[in-house]
């Protein structure tokens, strides 16, 4: 079966930085169309960043512009968002969405997520 795990949260103090993981099991990452959303508490999920389908460039959210990359690596099947400069704001659960090529079908999967608090 098909799953992203995802790995790299933690925490961390404002203006620092950590880079998120999610790596595909089970079936071929494609990196066009991969994206990261994050939930805050009481707040709806939001997309942070991605590829879009066609791979041209990266789309990112107003509020991480300028700190947060997105990328990935087809060899490895896994995903990343590197995220710099870091702010109490950015405190939220991340999960990445990724299309997973198994069987001949590519499907959209979701990452378990992962805890990002940034606190002094």
């Amino acid at each position: 079966q098909v799953q992203l795990v995802e790995s790299g949260g933690g925490l961390v103090q404002p203006g620092g930085s950590l880079r998120l993981s999610c790596a595909a099991s089970g079936g071929i990452l494609n990196i066009n169309g991969i994206g990261w959303y994050r939930q805050a508490p009481g707040k709806q999920r939001e997309l942070v960043a991605a590829i879009p389908p066609r791979g041209l460039g990266a789309n990112y959210a107003d509020s991480v512009k300028g700190r947060f990359t997105i990328s990935g690596d087809r060899v490895k099947h896994t995903m990343y968002l590197q995220m710099n400069s870091l702010k109490p704001e950015d405190t939220a659960v991340y999960y990445c969405n990724a299309p997973v090529l198994r069987n001949g079908v590519a499907q959209f999967y979701w990452g378990q997520g992962t805890q990002v608090t940034v606190s002094s």
